[in-house]
């Protein structure tokens, strides 16, 4: 068994958060001082704490700007192939603390801000989330952006930057409204403008075919304003980039069709160009065609493409710039984030034909070896399908394009599988069934040499169901990368007293390499580490349960068990079953007031789609739900349930360290991987869950026995969808659960209005797609499992232990490794740039590993 560190060993620790030493204080504190003087213009007597949130992000950000201007030298000196990560969304959440984190500079800052008589954590507060995602989407782009910096890899992110994010949710009188996110009011302190770097993006117009080929004329031109934020690694110095890009009208904008009179109109008229990148749109697995949805996924592409062409051409090593496309893919690489960024394909095919004047098969075969395309959801209401007329008037060369990709594509089909029409109507890029439409993900798997799903099991359904001639006929170019997460956030960020625990225990090293963390096995049965991790557990479920406090108004027993379901509000993602284990539980309660029961808090969290009504009513049952269990004195602290209200990433680093069982519980082969159910299992949550998603995985990792596993599998799910599935059998069979829907029906939990929910109960028992019953029984049983295990502190923190250390596989530096070397040919590299405060010349005499 392996022995604990020293003391000596221990006093090391320290450096996870980064060294104290007293000239960093002193210039940090001067650094202050200066930015809350000369860019706030404030002297102490009138500033505000925004005031003083700003001046310490301006003082951070003087620490970032030397590396970043040097990692961004080392890149062109070097020339390494750099990889372009497309993604619609970015959910970064706040970037003070995990700057801080990343330069090694925390404790540092927190020993400043001391000194100066403020309290570090109300001015973290201050900091608005950047909600420029939805969920698992955006935030695992997030996640990929540090390990790209951490892993020295040359990478951007590219994406729109949104005047609004995403809705702030308010829950009034049970039912979520939504206000607008207006997250930039104050200014972002990161981002950098470069009008310089300004592009134009055309749309509408015509083709014009002309001897040199064909022309998009008469367009309409909206201006792309790059905004730079700094992408820190952890520890390395590197710093890389993620570009967002604005609308801008042009100065010309309409006002050259109006006379001297209409002026004013027209500059009011520029508006139109500028809604493009206003706002996000706020749906979730779900694909809603609008126009102005398409002009964001075209304005991002076609933004970034001459970005990267540019970037392309006056890459050097010597001095002549590039004028040969042939190095394009040794020298680019561009990840598309799911099918948002599809547009990119006909673009780039557009740049290479119509304006480098490349040949149709030397252009494609470069696309082709270009792209790489990550598919994030089964759904088929997800995927997305754009109607050829809105193409035809928005992108009409690009529908040109498109068609011409779809032609020779289905003459290879043709040719390989002679009159099966089936098939070529199964695999064309054009849907001719009702309205013609693209469909999207076909062109980018046609447009790509790799295509992968983000966890084993949506990887294969992918494979054999859902793209299933596509991958037989090029089964190569299919792949699986399961997601990952960032453990500088969602550790050492988050739960600073677990990550200083494990290191004490195992060293900081993990913190780089997820995979140290099945050090820990030898330690499950040491008695000073369950005390040690179960005492950290207790103090943040004391703190959160002061935040509930003091936000709801509930009061809140830190001794029951946190059980925890956050996550966009969702039919597949069952909330609902949630809902009906509560009044389970409240029922047995009232039935038996005396019997023994663990305590519990209930937490929900998640924003439903603002158009998503079924979504919506099943917020509104919850918190219904929560009115009488919360009131009723028969139930006392035994049971209490919280509506988590607007939930966020800055919200998620609270709630995760503080719970004792996360829930992921969707329906067997409909999440594609989830990342939330790997955050809870490193920060010491157990896990009850179907087989689903990544769920399996962590069950392979940590052994299945040591989560806990109900519910139907894949097949049984396949087998029910024959066999038909009927929800009145188990109404008919459980009275549990003829009880619990009986009362829902009846309007117990909404007097007031009793038929309230008929719309969700209809369609649980009618038309329901994620069979909801079928896992209840099972559901509960497994509950009462949990709650046994719970009563036994010794034996459930063993199992958190065991957990913890089997999260190594989900680190995202793990995914990214994978990425770069099986996807876009690059390599990690741990080479640390020089800081700014030593010369950089030696950097050059080093080589590069990272492409």
């Amino acid at each position: 068994m392996a022995t604990p560190l020293t003391d000596q060993e221990k006093r090391k620790q320290i450096s996870i958060r980064g060294i104290v030493g007293v000239e960093n204080v002193a210039e940090l504190k001067k650094g202050f001082n200066r930015h809350l003087h000369f860019t706030l213009v404030k002297d102490r007597n009138i500033a505000t704490p925004r005031d003083y949130y700003f001046a310490l992000a301006h003082t951070v950000r003087d620490h970032l700007v030397g590396r970043w201007i040097r990692t961004q030298q080392f890149y062109y000196e070097t020339d390494p192939k750099r990889v372009y990560y497309l993604s619609l969304e970015f959910y970064m959440g706040r970037t003070l603390q995990n700057t801080m984190i990343n330069l090694g500079l925390q404790n540092a800052c927190d020993e400043a801000i001391y000194q100066l008589g403020l309290d570090m954590e109300e001015l973290e507060e201050m900091e608005e989330d950047a909600g420029l995602g939805n969920g698992g989407l955006g935030r695992l782009a997030a996640c990929f952006l540090d390990s790209m910096a951490t892993l020295g890899l040359a990478a951007y992110g590219y994406g729109i930057r949104y005047e609004y994010g995403i809705f702030n949710q308010k829950i009034r009188d049970g039912w979520q409204v939504e206000e607008a996110d207006d997250w930039l009011r104050h200014g972002n302190p990161w981002e950098k403008a470069r009008p310089e770097y300004m592009l134009p993006v055309h749309f509408y117009g015509r083709v014009e075919e002309t001897r040199g080929g064909s022309k998009w004329v008469d367009t309409q031109v909206v201006l792309a304003m790059p905004y730079d934020t700094p992408i820190p690694g952890y520890m390395n110095n590197t710093v890389n980039t993620m570009r967002l890009w604005s609308a801008r009208a042009p100065n010309d904008f309409n006002l050259r069709d109006f006379n001297v009179g209409d002026y004013i109109e027209a500059v009011l008229d520029r508006n139109l160009a500028e809604n493009i990148t206003r706002v996000l749109y706020p749906n979730d697995n779900f694909f809603e065609g609008k126009e102005l949805r398409l002009k964001q996924e075209y304005f991002v592409v076609a933004a970034t493409l001459q970005d990267i062409i540019r970037r392309f051409k006056t890459s050097k090593r010597g001095d002549a710039a590039r004028t040969s496309f042939e190095s394009f893919p040794e020298k680019v690489a561009v990840q598309l984030n799911d099918t948002h960024p599809a547009m990119a394909i006909p673009e780039l095919m557009r740049i290479f034909v119509d304006i480098e004047k490349l040949d149709w098969d030397t252009a494609w075969d470069l696309t082709r070896r270009t792209f790489a395309y990550t598919n994030h959801t089964v759904l088929p209401e997800a995927l997305e399908r754009w109607p050829v007329a809105l193409l035809e008037k928005l992108l009409p060369r690009h529908l040109q394009i498109i068609y011409h990709i779809n032609q020779v594509h289905l003459d290879r089909i043709a040719a390989l599988f002679p009159k099966d029409m089936e098939k070529l109507r199964k695999m064309s890029l054009i849907e001719e069934d009702g309205c013609k439409r693209v469909n999207m993900a076909h062109l980018c798997i046609v447009g790509s040499h790799a295509v992968n799903g983000v966890a084993e099991i949506h990887s294969n359904i992918i494979k054999t169901d859902v793209f299933r001639d596509f991958s037989e006929l090029e089964p190569e170019k299919f792949q699986n990368k399961t997601n990952g997460i960032t453990p500088r956030r969602w550790l050492l960020l988050c739960n600073p007293g677990l990550a200083e625990l494990i290191a004490e225990v195992i060293g900081e090293d993990y913190v780089k390499d997820l995979g140290q963390l099945k050090k820990l096995n030898d330690f499950v049965d040491d008695a000073a580490l369950i005390r040690d991790v179960s005492r950290v557990k207790q103090d943040n479920k004391v703190k959160f349960a002061q935040y509930l406090e003091r936000e709801y108004r509930v009061k809140i027993n830190p001794s029951s068990m946190f059980d925890v379901h956050v996550k966009r509000i969702h039919e597949y993602k069952r909330q609902v079953l949630n809902c009906l284990h509560i009044i389970t539980m409240y029922n047995r309660i009232r039935m038996n007031p005396t019997a023994p029961f663990v305590p519990r808090t209930v937490i929900i969290g998640g924003k439903a789609a603002p158009g998503y009504h079924m979504a919506k009513m099943i917020i509104r049952l919850i918190t219904s739900v929560a009115d009488v269990v919360n009131n009723d004195p028969v139930v006392g602290n035994k049971l209490k349930v919280i509506f988590l209200e607007n939930y966020r990433v800055s919200l998620a680093e609270k709630v995760i360290p503080a719970t004792d069982l996360s829930e992921q519980i969707s329906t067997a082969g409909t999440e594609a991987s989830g990342t939330g159910n790997m955050k809870f299992m490193l920060n010491g949550a157990l896990t009850i869950g179907t087989m689903d998603g990544a769920n399996v995985e962590m069950a392979e990792e940590a052994g299945e026995e040591n989560l806990f596993i109900f519910g139907m599998r894949v097949a049984d799910v396949a087998e029910l969808d024959k066999s038909g599935y009927d929800a009145m059998l188990y109404y008919k069979r459980i009275p549990e659960l003829k009880h619990v829907m009986d009362q829902i029906t009846s309007g117990f939990f909404s007097p007031k209005n009793p038929d309230l929910f008929k719309e969700l109960t209809d369609m649980l028992f009618k038309f329901d797609r994620f069979k909801v019953f079928a896992d209840f029984e099972d559901y509960i049983k497994c509950q009462e499992k949990v709650s046994k295990l719970y009563q036994n502190p010794k034996e459930w923190t063993k199992m958190v232990i065991r957990n913890i250390a089997a999260t190594g596989k989900f680190s995202s530096d793990r995914t990214i490794t994978q990425y770069a070397t099986e996807v876009w040919g690059v390599k990690p590299t741990d080479l640390k740039i020089p800081p700014p405060n030593e010369p950089r010349e030696v950097q050059y005499h080093r080589p590069l590993s990272a492409g």
